[in-house]
């Protein structure tokens, strides 16, 4: 649901006295991660029965109007039955956030493989891979080279390199093998992680700036342009990483491969 439907279903209220906010959640998909946040909301009452969405009325009444129709001629019985749920619960995924403030998101496909940080309330698409890490270090190591160059030979290319890389959970992230850091070496890599990560959100979203301006400072764009600053960022993290691994900072890419 868009910003306006969301904010008018927001401020609705209840016969049982709790908030729509408990069942509305900001939502995402990857061209908000590359580009910018639409602003967009999504109605989810997870494993609610029908009874207890049904006491969120106004956002029940907007789901048993416009989705309701579309599951009763869906073929999969469970998402008849169940038509006011989403088809999967994501509850494996909550209970893997549960005392996380924030968490990470990647695109399944994209030209420039970026992590971001999103609130943990934030529901996103299946274009979007979320990570339940929520520590600086785990980001650092994520957004350096040595993680991009493995995520690249272990996904799936598309067509040529413009295109962009898919990210595959299976084979990009759980197959990659974190380094064992000392604590000096975690806090290098966690600040250089930070360093970056404020860098880039100050040239996303700098002060005063119009809204014809923000619409061309996405992360693509960012990382199309790579400007000085954001090389000497990386150049940074990726060091600190590469101390991590034991390995000289002109080590190449196969031998990291290897």
């Amino acid at each position: 649901i868009d910003k306006a439907t969301a904010r008018d279903l927001l401020k609705q209220p209840n016969p049982h006295g709790r908030p729509n906010s408990e069942v509305i959640f900001p939502f995402i998909n990857a061209a908000d991660l590359t580009g910018r946040r639409r602003g967009w909301y999504i109605i989810d009452f997870r494993q609610h029965t029908e009874e207890d969405a049904s006491m969120y009325e106004a956002p029940f009444e907007y789901v048993e109007k416009h989705v309701k129709p579309s599951r009763e001629r869906n073929r999969d019985p469970q998402r008849r039955k169940f038509w006011w749920r989403h088809g999967r619960s994501g509850a494996a995924l909550r209970s893997a956030l549960i005392g996380k403030t924030r968490k990470l998101v990647t695109p399944l496909v994209s030209k420039h493989r970026v992590f971001l940080w999103v609130e943990p309330d934030v529901v996103a698409n299946q274009t979007v891979n979320i990570i339940a890490l929520d520590d600086d270090y785990s980001f650092g190591v994520l957004q350096s080279k040595v993680h991009e160059l493995w995520a690249r030979r272990k996904g799936t290319q598309l067509r040529e390199v413009e295109s962009g890389c898919r990210y595959t959970p299976t084979t990009c992230f759980e197959t990659f093998p974190f380094s064992e850091p000392s604590e000096d070496q975690r806090t290098q890599i966690s600040e250089a992680a930070r360093h970056l990560n404020e860098l880039r959100r100050n040239w996303l979203d700098p002060e005063g700036a119009s809204e014809a301006e923000l619409k061309r400072r996405t992360l693509t764009n960012l990382y199309n342009q790579r400007p000085t600053w954001l090389e000497n960022a990386h150049s940074r993290l990726d060091e600190a990483v590469f101390a991590a691994y034991g390995w000289p900072l002109d080590i190449s890419d196969e031998e990291i491969l290897q």
